[in-house]
C-alpha cells in the first residue's frame, strides 16, 4: 500500500473537493465571482389571445402549423426553462407588463363572471402582473369582480396584481380585492427581489372607463416606492410597468434604483433589453407571440444587476410557434372556456353563430389593416360592413360610416394550410372589432345612429386629420360613403406654448364627396356628389357608441370643429344611448356587423361566402394631396410686409439724409 507525502495530499484535498462540491450544488446559482444568478421570465398585453393565431383557423395541435402564441404553447416554455433552471440552482421569475384583458372574444368571459386570464396565469406560476389600460375595458366595477371572481384577495399568495399609482375610491369594490403597492419575493438563493407596478400616462389617455379611479404621477410614486423598498432591504428592485418604452426610458433617467423595468403597452419586441444608466428594460412584444428570458446576476458587493444572456447565449426572445408544443393541462382548461365562449356568441347572436373556430368565409386574400395613417382595406371592409349592416337593421339608408383605427385590432389573414387555405374564422374576424360593451352589459360596442349635418361631416374629416397628425394612427378614422382629398401638414396650425394647446387649421380637406350609390363603395364617379363646406342638409351616420361619444369632446375644447348630434328630425340627442341601433331585440355589436357582412357575399365553389376581390387593396377614400402649407400665404404676406416696411424706412432715411443735408446748405 502506498504512503508517504502522496497519501496525505489525497487525505486533505478530498474533504476540499467535497465542499466545494456541496457549495456549488447548494449555492442557489451563485457564480464563481460571488454573483447570485436569477432569471425573469415575462409576457406583456396578451389581450386575451389565449389560443394561437394567424390566423386560428390553422391551428392544430397534432400539425406542423404557421401559427404563432398561445397560452398552452408559453405555459410549455416556462415549464421547460424552469426545470432547466431548477437543475442549476436558479431562481426564476415570471412577469406581465399588463393588458392581459381585453382584445379578444375571450375576454367576453369576463361579463360571465369567468377569469380565464388571470386563472390560466395563476396555474403557469406568474409571480406578479401590472394592470394595464385594456384592465379598464369593461370599468373599474367589473374589473373588482373579476379579481374578485378569480379568488383576490386571497389570491395574491399565489399571484401578486400590482398597480403602484392606481387610487380608486375609498368605498370603490377595487379596494377590497388586494391589488398591491408593493411585494417583495424572497428567492432560494437568498435574494429578496422588491416589486411595484405603474400604469403610464399615454396607457391611462386611452383607458377606456376608469369611472372615479385617480391615477397618481408615475415619477413620484416611483421615487417614493424606491425608497420605500430600499429601507425594506431588498437586493433587487423591478417595476412592472405597462407604459410604453419611451416612458419607461424617461422614467429610468429621472428615477435612479430601479434595476429592471418588465414593459408593455407600446407593443415593442425588444430583441435586446434597452439600458437606461443601471436600469434594464425588456419587453417581449404582444399576444404571447414571446416568452421573454433576460438572465441575471446580482453582485452583494457592488449591489449591481447585470444581463447574462451574451454569456449563456440564450436569446431574450423565445418564439411560441409550433416548434413548442402545448403543455396539456393549460390546452384542457382552454377547452373549458372556449366551450362557455361559444355557449355566449349563440345567445348574443340569437343562434346564427355557435362555434367560435367554425370557418364563416372565404378569401383567396389578405385585407390588410395597415398602411399606418391612412386608408386601409380592412378599414373600408369594417365600414362598409357598419354602413350596410345598419341600413338593414334600421330600414333607412345610411349615408356614412366612420371607425378609428385605435378600435380596429388587425386585418383579415385568411386560412394558409392545406385543409384551411382561404378560410376564415368566426375567431378570426370578431377579435378585430371585439373591444368594449354596450349598455346592455353585452360584450362590443354597439353601433350607433345618428344625425349630422354635411358641414358636421366635412368637420369630422378634419378632426381625423388633426388629431392623427397630433395624436398618432389610434386617432385616424376609416370611412364608408365618402371619398375626400386632404392636405396633412395642414391639419395642424400651430401649438400654442406654455399651455401647450394645439390649434387645427379647419382646412386639412380640399374636397369631400359624398357616395349616392347603392350597397358597397364603387369608384365610378357619375355615384358621388360633392359635400360643400357650410352644406346644412342632414345625412344619416353610423359609428360605435365609444366614438360617438368621443367625436363631440373635440368641439368642446376646439369650438371650430363642434359637433352637435342630433335625430332624423335635426333635434340635438339628450340622452347618447338612444342612439343605439338594435337587432332581433339586442344591441347591434360592431363585432356583429363585421361577421354578418363577412357571411352575407355571395357563396364561392366551396359554399363559403366569398369576400370580394376589391377588399384586397385600398379603392381612393382618402387621398392625402400635397399643397402649399397654409403658413405659406400668412408667411409670404409678412414677408411682403417686412419688405415694405424696410423699404419704407430705407426711404424714410434717405429723405431724412436729404433733409439733413438741405439744412445744412
Amino acid at each position: 500500500m502506498q504512503s508517504g507525502p502522496e497519501k496525505g495530499w489525497e487525505r486533505k484535498i478530498i474533504p476540499f473537493l467535497t465542499a466545494f462540491l456541496i457549495v456549488l450544488i447548494f449555492s442557489g446559482g451563485a457564480g464563481a465571482s460571488g454573483e447570485l444568478y436569477f432569471t425573469i421570465m415575462h409576457t406583456n398585453d396578451e389581450h386575451s389571445s389565449l389560443v394561437p393565431r394567424g390566423p386560428a383557423v390553422d391551428y392544430h395541435p397534432d400539425y406542423r402549423d404557421p401559427t404563432v402564441g398561445g397560452i398552452a404553447r408559453v405555459a410549455t416554455a416556462v415549464e421547460r426553462i424552469r426545470e432547466e433552471k431548477k437543475a442549476e440552482g436558479e431562481p426564476v421569475l415570471l412577469f406581465s407588463g399588463g393588458d392581459f384583458i381585453g382584445g379578444a372574444p375571450y375576454a367576453w368571459l369576463t361579463l360571465e363572471g369567468l377569469t380565464p386570464e388571470i386563472n390560466l396565469m395563476r396555474y403557469m406560476g406568474y409571480d406578479a402582473v401590472v394592470i394595464g389600460n385594456h384592465e379598464f375595458d369593461y370599468g373599474p366595477d367589473n374589473l373588482a369582480d373579476y379579481l374578485k371572481k378569480a379568488g383576490f384577495p386571497r389570491a395574491n399568495r399565489y399571484i401578486g396584481v400590482l398597480g403602484s399609482n392606481i387610487n380608486p375610491p375609498s368605498d370603490h369594490p377595487l379596494t377590497e380585492v388586494g391589488i398591491e403597492e408593493t411585494r417583495i419575493l424572497e428567492l432560494d438563493n437568498g435574494l429578496r427581489v422588491g416589486l411595484f407596478g405603474l400604469i403610464g400616462k399615454d396607457a391611462i389617455s386611452v383607458a377606456t372607463n376608469t369611472g372615479d379611479v385617480e391615477f397618481s404621477e408615475q415619477h413620484e410614486t416611483a421615487r417614493r416606492l424606491v425608497g420605500e423598498l430600499q429601507e425594506e432591504g431588498v437586493d433587487v428592485i423591478v417595476l412592472l410597468s405597462h407604459s410604453g418604452v419611451e416612458e419607461e426610458k424617461d422614467l429610468a433617467r429621472e428615477v435612479p434604483g430601479i434595476d429592471v423595468i418588465v414593459g408593455g403597452h407600446c407593443h415593442t419586441a425588444l430583441y435586446e433589453p434597452e439600458k437606461q444608466g443601471d436600469t434594464i428594460i425588456v419587453q417581449s412584444g404582444a399576444l404571447l407571440s414571446y416568452l421573454g428570458v433576460v438572465e441575471l446576476a446580482f453582485d452583494p458587493e457592488t449591489k449591481e444587476v447585470r444581463v447574462r444572456n451574451g454569456e449563456t447565449g440564450r436569446p431574450f426572445l423565445v418564439k411560441i410557434d409550433d416548434e413548442i408544443p402545448a403543455h396539456p393541462v393549460i390546452s384542457s382548461a382552454l377547452e373549458y372556456y372556449t366551450d362557455r365562449l361559444n355557449a355566449v356568441v349563440e345567445r348574443v347572436t340569437a343562434g346564427h353563430f355557435s362555434d367560435v373556430f367554425a370557418p364563416i368565409a372565404y378569401s383567396p386574400h389578405e385585407v390588410p389593416r395597415h398602411p399606418r395613417m391612412a386608408e386601409a382595406p380592412f378599414g373600408n371592409y369594417l365600414t362598409d360592413a357598419m354602413r350596410l349592416i345598419a341600413e338593414e337593421a334600421t330600414g333607412k339608408r345610411v349615408d356614412f360610416a366612420f371607425q378609428a383605427n385605435g378600435n380596429i385590432r388587425g386585418g383579415i389573414i385568411p386560412g394558409r394550410m392545406e385543409q384551411t387555405e382561404g378560410l376564415i374564422s368566426f375567431y378570426d374576424l370578431a377579435k378585430l372589432s371585439s373591444l368594449g360593451m354596450g349598455p346592455d352589459g353585452e360584450p362590443g360596442y354597439p353601433l350607433a345612429s345618428v344625425y349630422l349635418t354635411g358641414e358636421e361631416v366635412r368637420r369630422v374629416l378634419e378632426v381625423s386629420a388633426f388629431l392623427s397628425e397630433y395624436m398618432g394612427d389610434t386617432y385616424f378614422l376609416q370611412t364608408s360613403g365618402l371619398r375626400y382629398e386632404y392636405v396633412p401638414e395642414r391639419a395642424l396650425l400651430l401649438t400654442v406654448p406654455i399651455i401647450d394647446l394645439p390649434v387645427p387649421t379647419t382646412r386639412a380637406v380640399v374636397s369631400a364627396e359624398r357616395y349616392t350609390g347603392q350597397g358597397r363603395q364603387t369608384n365610378r364617379d357619375e355615384d358621388y356628389e360633392p359635400l360643400e363646406r357650410g352644406d346644412e342638409t342632414l345625412y344619416h351616420m353610423v359609428t360605435d357608441l365609444y366614438l360617438l361619444t368621443f367625436l363631440p369632446m373635440v368641439g368642446e375644447l376646439l369650438p371650430q370643429l363642434e359637433l352637435i348630434i342630433k335625430d332624423e328630425q335635426g333635434r340635438p340627442v339628450e340622452d347618447i344611448q338612444e342612439t343605439v341601433i338594435t337587432l332581433e331585440g339586442g344591441e347591434l355589436k360592431t363585432w356583429q356587423a363585421l361577421v354578418e357582412y363577412a357571411a352575407s357575399h355571395p357563396e364561392n365553389e366551396r359554399g363559403f361566402s366569398g369576400i370580394p376581390i376589391y377588399y384586397s387593396s385600398t379603392a381612393g377614400r382618402i387621398v392625402p394631396v400635397s399643397r402649399l402649407s397654409l403658413w405659406v400665404y400668412p408667411s409670404g404676406a409678412v414677408i411682403v410686409l417686412i419688405m415694405l416696411i424696410g423699404g419704407w424706412r430705407a426711404r424714410r432715411k434717405r429723405i431724412k439724409q436729404k433733409v439733413n443735408w438741405y439744412g445744412k446748405v
